[in-house]
């Protein structure tokens, strides 16, 4: 038996975990009121963006997965809004831009969470809409304690607020001072905000179906894209890239968007079936790594050379991401990225020493689009302004803004894997009258042409958001995800190999040492390139550190219990539920019974 810090949660009624204790409590609570995974899963996702404001906001973004009870499958549910119709590379360039910052308007796609969620209630929850946002109403009105690490966030960013985003001065720095951690802290403006959208939505004649759909008509249409598009049109403010600029964000984009469904992405690893969301998302390097895996030893009780074949089975897949992932117009290789004599190919490629080395698959008639992803890392540009995107968690800088998580089982067997983000405090200003920030996801696209991640009006930015499922030999289904930006398919991984090798269960899976590669090129600006990096948490003792050094790792040893954030949830044929969340930060928690 491995070490845990707490027990695996176990029971048959439902399970929940997220990266707040508060917002486990409320999914908690959804699914005792008799509410589905579904349902747990919105109210906590709501909740999250009061409690975890740098963390991630209303009019961010947010994939999920939903395997619905019964069915064979889990679908995709898009909730990662497009580039509006003005953010053009003709207009980026006129602003004297090479890349789009990481902060500020300029860098705003449409909100997709909300819709996301609101699809996802509709098609399969019970509750009203009113009892799944109340929790969230409650926190904002009547206050929650302040995380420390938000309100060092904050902290750092006063005299940025005053100076410069006076909105969010209003809303974060109360009586014009930070607040401190632990202590009480409301946003009766974002209250407000959904107070008024759930009047509007019961004033709509009809049930549950009919209030979701008016809520939706609210948000896109009516007066929340209306709050939207006037603000955007009278605001310029500084950015991360050191300017004054306007948004080009309209309500016309925000209407003109929905939430959608889609199929998973599979592959098969040692009799599991493992799904993910599609090439505009982060998800199929998970995919791909396996397939590299498949084939050789992988022994997580050899500590070194599990670390090292793991990492550099990652550094290969991630290149492929950097060339040929996105969802821009064209014709790309994708389904030949997860095929296994590709995979066969590039798996010779893992040596006994570390790359360092950015080495995409050459793939025939694409080949172009490998040499521009090495050309792409070779551009090493340094950070300016305020704020840049999602980084690993504390030890980035604590000014960037990072995601969460949830997974939920309800005792029908529906289970959610869901990871929102974006709209952090620290990425855009707050929009008057709505107590929220905007999001800054554009910034994954690139202002290169005839790329598969380049800017495209209409087209999903490559998301780092990488929400996660799979079925296992005995039939079990897992829910599982991380935040992390870069990071979250490379923690999910190592999690699931664990569990797959060792036979860990969930907790102790998610307990066993973390580590990850900052080699290939960061999604967030300022795209930072590491060649050979590893961080590695120190539980893994001197002697592997030593190999991994010999070995030509750039070895950085992170602080104890800091790397990862997972959560995960899982049902069994026999119908015992399961669930798992981490220790780090100390603010995960599972629930269940």
């Amino acid at each position: 038996m491995s070490f845990t810090t707490r027990p695996e949660i176990c029971g048959t009624f439902g399970a929940v975990a997220s990266t707040h204790w508060i917002a486990s409590a409320v999914g908690m609570r959804m699914l005792e009121l008799g509410g589905t995974a579904a349902d747990a899963a919105a109210a906590m996702g709501f909740t999250l963006n009061v409690v975890e404001p740098h963390l991630n906001g209303p009019l961010g973004d947010m994939p999920a997965m939903i395997w619905p009870a019964g069915a064979d499958h889990p679908l995709v549910i898009c909730g990662q809004g497009v580039a509006p119709a003005g953010a053009t590379m003709a207009h980026m360039r006129a602003e004297g831009l090479s890349s789009i910052p990481g902060s500020g308007l300029l860098g705003t796609v449409v909100p997709g969470a909300f819709d996301a969620w609101m699809v996802m209630l509709r098609d399969h929850g019970r509750l009203s809409l009113r009892e799944v946002l109340s929790p969230a109403i409650h926190y904002a009105r009547a206050g929650h304690p302040m995380l420390p690490r938000a309100a060092g966030v904050i902290a750092g960013l006063a005299g940025f607020f005053r100076d410069e985003w006076p909105t969010s001065a209003a809303t974060w720095l109360p009586r014009g001072t930070a607040p401190e951690g632990g202590a009480l802290f409301a946003n009766p403006t974002l209250a407000d905000t959904w107070d008024r959208l759930l009047t509007e939505a019961e004033a709509a004649q009809g049930g549950r179906e009919t209030q979701i759909e008016a809520a939706r008509r609210a948000f896109y249409k009516g007066f929340v894209a209306e709050t939207i598009d006037r603000w955007m049109q009278e605001a310029c403010v500084m950015d991360a890239a050191g300017g004054r600029r306007r948004g080009v964000l309209r309500g016309q984009d925000m209407a003109d968007w929905e939430a959608s469904y889609e199929p998973a992405l599979d592959v098969d690893y040692h009799g599991w079936q493992v799904l993910k969301p599609g090439f505009w998302s982060q998800g199929p390097v998970f995919l791909q790594t396996l397939r590299l895996l498949e084939g050789m030893t992988v022994d997580p009780d050899r500590p070194a050379d599990f670390v090292h074949l793991v990492t550099e089975a990652m550094k290969l897949a991630f290149a492929d991401r950097e060339a040929y992932y996105g969802d821009a117009p064209g014709d790309w290789p994708h389904q030949a990225l997860l095929g296994r004599d590709y995979a066969e190919a590039r798996s010779a490629l893992i040596g006994a020493q570390a790359s360092v080395e950015q080495r995409p698959g050459r793939l025939p008639g694409f080949e172009q689009l490998a040499e521009a992803a090495i050309a792409r890392a070779g551009r090493q540009t340094e950070a300016k302004g305020v704020g840049a995107g999602e980084p690993t968690m504390a030890h980035l800088s604590d000014k960037r803004g990072d995601t969460v998580h949830i997974d939920a089982i309800d005792r029908w067997g529906n289970m959610v894997s869901a990871t929102p983000s974006g709209g952090w405090l620290q990425s855009s200003p707050v929009v008057p009258g709505l107590g929220m920030p905007l999001n800054s996801r554009a910034q994954m696209f690139w202002l290169d042409e005839g790329l598969p991640s380049s800017l495209v009006h209409g087209t999903r930015p490559r998301t780092t958001l990488s929400p996660s499922m799979a079925r296992g030999p005995d039939g079990r289904r897992l829910a599982f995800g991380t935040p992390g930006g870069d990071q979250q398919d490379q923690w999910q991984l190592i999690w699931f190999l664990r569990v797959v090798h060792q036979g860990l269960n969930l907790q102790e899976a998610v307990d066993a040492p973390l580590f990850h590669t900052a080699h290939f090129q960061g999604s967030f600006w300022p795209r930072e390139v590491r060649p050979g990096h590893l961080m590695i948490e120190p539980a893994v003792g001197e002697a592997v550190l030593a190999d991994l050094r010999a070995r030509g790792h750039a070895v950085e040893v992170a602080a104890p219990w800091t790397v990862g954030r997972l959560t995960a949830a899982s049902q069994g044929p026999d119908g015992l539920i399961r669930a798992a969340a981490t220790p780090r930060l100390m603010q995960a928690y599972a629930i269940g019974r």
